[in-house]
C-alpha cells in the first residue's frame, strides 16, 4: 500500500495522466520562480529609474545613459520611446504642442503594451494549469475506480482489501491534480496582481512624462512666438 508501489501497480492509463500532471507541475514551478525573479527585478529597476528622472538630471543625458545600458527597465523603455517621438518630431518642425503629445503618448502607449506582453508572458499557462490539473486527476481517479471494479467482476467475494488498492491508485491521481493546480491558482493571482501594479506604475509614469514634454512644447512655441 505505499504511494510508489500503487503507481507503479496503476494501470497504462492512469500513469499517463500522472506523468502528464508531473509534468504540469514541473512547468508551473519552473514559470513561478522565472516570472517572481523577472517581476521582483523589474519592480527595482523601475523604481530606481523613477528615482534617477526625478533627480533633476537632463533629459538629453538621461537618455544617452539608457541606451548605455544592457537591459532596460519597463518605465526605461517607456521613456526613450516618448523622447525619441518627441524629439522626432520636433525634428520635423512641428510645433503644435496637441500634435506632439498625440505622436508622444501613441509612441508610449506602444512601448507599455510591449512591455506588459513581456512581463506576462507564461503567466496564463498558470491559469490553464491550475484550472484543468483537477479534472485530469479527476479523470484518472474515474478511469481507476472503473478498472478497479473491472478487476472485482472477476473476485467471488469482494472485501475492503480487495477494494482498497484499487480506489488508493485511483485517488493519487486526484491528489497529483490538486498537488499540480493549487500553487499555479496562488501564483497566477499574485503575478497577474503584480503585472496590473507594474502597469500602472508604466502608465503613471508616462501621464507624467506627457506633462513634462507638454510643458516644454509650449514654452518652445511660446518662445517662437515671441522671437
Amino acid at each position: 500500500m505505499s504511494i510508489m508501489h500503487l503507481i507503479a501497480s496503476a494501470s497504462l492509463v492512469v500513469q499517463l495522466v500522472m506523468l502528464l500532471l508531473l509534468a504540469a507541475s514541473v512547468a508551473s514551478w519552473v514559470i513561478i520562480f522565472q516570472r517572481g525573479r523577472l517581476l521582483g527585478s523589474a519592480k527595482q529597476a523601475m523604481r530606481q529609474f523613477e528615482d534617477r528622472f526625478w533627480s533633476g538630471i537632463d533629459l538629453n543625458e538621461l537618455y544617452r545613459e539608457c541606451q548605455g545600458n544592457s537591459r532596460h527597465s519597463p518605465t526605461e523603455v517607456v521613456f526613450m520611446a516618448g523622447l525619441k517621438e518627441f524629439s522626432k518630431l520636433r525634428q520635423h518642425h512641428t510645433t503644435d504642442p496637441d500634435a506632439l503629445m498625440a505622436g508622444v503618448q501613441r509612441a508610449m502607449r506602444i512601448a507599455i503594451t510591449r512591455e506588459l506582453d513581456a512581463l506576462e508572458n507564461h503567466i496564463p499557462l498558470l491559469a490553464t494549469i491550475g484550472s484543468t490539473s483537477p479534472y485530469v486527476g479527476l479523470f484518472g481517479t474515474v478511469w481507476g475506480i472503473m478498472h478497479a471494479f473491472q478487476g472485482l467482476a472477476a473476485v467471488k467475494q469482494a472485501t475492503i482489501a480487495t477494494v482498497a488498492p484499487g480506489i488508493a491508485e485511483a485517488l493519487i491521481a486526484t491528489a497529483m491534480g490538486l498537488l499540480a493546480a493549487i500553487p499555479a491558482v496562488i501564483f497566477y493571482n499574485r503575478y497577474a496582481n503584480r503585472v496590473d501594479q507594474l502597469s500602472t506604475m508604466m502608465y503613471t509614469f508616462a501621464d507624467e512624462f506627457s506633462s513634462l514634454l507638454y510643458r516644454q512644447a509650449q514654452k518652445a512655441q511660446h518662445n517662437g512666438k515671441v522671437a
